[in-house]
């Protein structure tokens, strides 16, 4: 319990609701409009990228975090354990994602990580991939209550160091750098997107 928000770790059976939550968390967000473009399919496709994002943190048996608030899940997190070796079945729906996506999608998106490369902490960590909160449930503190949760997660690891995230969102540096997070740096990607990496030490 974060406050007055229950956190709890949610079970593979829940990962349609989990990508229902991030498809409308991250509908218009700067990294999914670029690896889509100008997608006459962005709706489908979008939904597409994020299952698979979903998919493969159950497969690599990694955490999932939610928030109900009643009528489902208001609000949800992705954890990553960076170099965790990755089943067979991702590499599997990778290459299925991409053959729906296609290659152009696929550059961007390669691009996008090749930026991101430089901004990865040596020291053992967790990663918090996503995080997102459905628009009826914005300003309450739910985003919060998961930020404490994924730290928790890391602070109980035996191995961790601390939490790394990174945002296309000139407005979150702050919002990071208030929660605890130290920045790393930051990377242009194309034109306008550019990417900051955080770290918050245990």
């Amino acid at each position: 319990m974060k406050g007055s928000h229950a956190v709890r770790r949610l079970h593979p059976g829940e990962a349609d609701e989990v990508v229902d939550v991030l498809h409308e968390a991250f509908f218009d967000y700067p990294v999914m409009r670029f690896v889509l473009a100008e997608s006459g399919a962005y709706d489908r496709e979008l939904r597409a990228l994020i299952s698979f994002f979903v998919a493969a943190r159950v497969h690599r048996d990694e955490v999932l975090l939610g928030i109900d608030d009643g009528d489902g899940l208001s609000a949800v997190a992705l954890v990553s354990y960076p170099g965790r070796k990755a089943p067979a079945a991702v590499a599997a729906d990778r290459e299925r994602l991409w053959a729906e996506l296609g290659s152009e999608a696929r550059l961007r998106y390669e691009s996008f990580g090749a930026a991101c490369a430089p901004l990865e902490v040596d020291a053992p960590h967790i990663h918090l991939h996503m995080i997102g909160v459905r628009d009826r449930s914005r300003g309450r503190g739910l985003g919060r209550a998961l930020l404490e949760s994924v730290h928790d997660l890391s602070a109980r690891d035996p191995v961790s160091t601390g939490v790394t995230l990174t945002t296309e969102l000139p407005a979150n540096v702050p919002l990071y750098e208030h929660f605890g997070y130290e920045l790393v740096g930051s990377a242009a990607v194309e034109g306008e997107l550019t990417t900051w990496g955080f770290f918050r030490p245990d």
